[in-house]
């Protein structure tokens, strides 16, 4: 097992994976920008190094600053915890150069998922569909071959950046008249976010619900698919709530359960076809009578991943670590015993109802629910924390467990309404999630787990209207 893990990344996830790293009695060394000297996470971890200023790009996205604190402080390896860097080839690369080991996938694999079309195409041969689409990129400047795309695929479809990620560069088309400035649109962003400016189209599945799949594999040909994940509570193309396992009414009884284990079946024929390693998420996307189709893969850790270890019992951190340092997967993780029901909700400073909104300011009160088995509070910030611009504005994730649904959704419930969270922006007071998030529990189509992935921004819009 490594002695020293550097974590390249900040908040939450950063406090998150020095937690399971203190538990296996592994050092952890944290970077921090400006904006986060005072951080939890610089204060917790046993070493810590500078690595610029707030901007994003000038500290957490400097593979050079991270390699450089990587170096000085003589780290075994670099943990990259989910967004920013986690799926960049570039900090894999840097880091096998210089002897440190990168806790995910070979550089291999993120090539292959890190480029949307190349993954449709990775699925394809593994017999997993994605939606009819572009086989390749299309170019702005074809509008010829865009108009004769969108013809064969129909109407509504979806402009997706290659190297997208996150809701960015993406966007939905009704309306054909549209198309050429969409593609443009989402080329642009592509650009501008992931270096990569190739788009390509995809039909748009109406009403849909996005659930993943999270799996785990080593380097001895150890594979397993942990269950899915529902998320399809979403604002802006990005997940607020997330629950395992998927409600789904295709789900139900025998024959639901029959496509559980295809759908989970698929997940990892897709990842094993290419030598993967470590943890990951296999994405789909379901029509309302359960026909599912191939999104993508998000070759790191993702944020809602606390729900798959509330039913399984499986670290996946730890598993990340054990997976990077050389082990088997335990027959304990290759045949869990999933139990319950989990449900996750992201507390953000920000206004659902001025279109969800980032709201920076100071957390002036900050009071959580007695955590314990049923419910964990995966945190960044403390009293007095400052939430900046420079970052997403993620609070905190509530995650509640229960026997049944019901009850991890009257845990959840229960936490929001226990938590005492006050902002001060530059303004005065400033707005929060709390609030929306326990209606957004208690609207029925959730309860009844009919939702997709619209009702979200339904529900924020109703509560606006008034």
């Amino acid at each position: 097992m490594f002695r020293r893990v550097l974590i390249a990344n900040r908040g939450e996830i950063a406090c998150r994976v020095q937690r399971t790293c203190a538990r296996l009695g592994i050092e952890t060394v944290a970077v921090f920008s400006d904006a986060d000297a005072e951080a939890p996470h610089v204060k917790a971890a046993t070493r810590a190094v500078r690595i610029g200023p707030a901007p994003v790009k000038e500290s957490y996205l400097s593979v050079a600053a991270i390699l450089a604190a990587a170096k000085e402080t003589q780290a075994d390896a670099i943990h990259p915890g989910y967004g920013l860097l986690s799926e960049k080839v570039e900090l894999a690369q840097a880091a096998a150069a210089a002897g440190i080991t990168f806790i995910g996938p070979p550089v291999s694999c993120l090539d292959a998922f890190g480029d949307k079309i190349k993954a449709r195409e990775v699925a394809r041969k593994v017999g997993v569909a994605p939606p009819p689409g572009t086989d390749g990129p299309v170019s702005p400047e074809d509008a010829q071959k865009i108009a004769a795309e969108a013809e064969r695929i129909g109407f509504p479809l979806l402009v997706k950046a290659a190297g997208g990620g996150g809701g960015i560069g993406m966007q939905i088309v009704e309306d054909p008249a549209k198309l050429a400035r969409a593609v443009q649109t989402c080329s642009d962003r592509g650009k501008s976010a992931f270096n990569d400016a190739r788009v390509y189209m995809e039909r748009y599945v109406a009403s849909p619900k996005h659930i993943e799949v999270q799996i785990l594999c080593d380097a001895h040909g150890g594979a397993v698919a942990l269950g899915e994940r529902e998320c399809s509570l979403q604002r802006r193309h990005q997940k607020i709530v997330e629950e395992s396992p998927s409600p789904a009414p295709f789900f139900a009884g025998e024959a639901g359960e029959a496509r559980r284990r295809e759908l989970l079946e698929a997940a990892k024929r897709i990842v094993t076809s290419v030598g993967y390693q470590g943890a990951g998420t296999v994405e789909f996307v379901a029509s309302p009578s359960g026909e599912l189709f191939f999104l993508e893969v998000n070759a790191r850790l993702q944020v809602e991943h606390c729900v798959t270890e509330m039913v399984t019992g499986v670290d996946l951190v730890e598993q990340q670590l054990r997976v990077a340092a050389g082990e088997r997967l335990s027959p304990s993780v290759l045949e869990p015993t999933r139990r319950g029901h989990s449900v996750e909700a992201r507390v953000y400073a920000e206004n659902p109802l001025k279109s969800f909104a980032p709201q920076p300011g100071k957390i002036a009160k900050l009071v959580w629910p007695a955590a314990g088995e049923d419910l964990r509070i995966e945190t960044g910030v403390v009293e007095g924390s400052e939430v900046t611009p420079y970052y997403d504005p993620m609070i905190a994730k509530l995650v509640a467990w229960g026997a049944t649904r019901e009850d991890a959704l009257g845990r959840l419930d229960r936490a929001l309404a226990e938590t005492t969270l006050e902002l001060v922006g530059p303004a005065g007071p400033a707005a929060t999630n709390l609030d929306y998030l326990r209606k957004l529990l208690a609207v029925e189509e959730v309860r009844a787990g009919t939702y997709d992935t619209a009702l979200a921004e339904r529900t924020a819009k109703a509560l606006k209207a008034g």
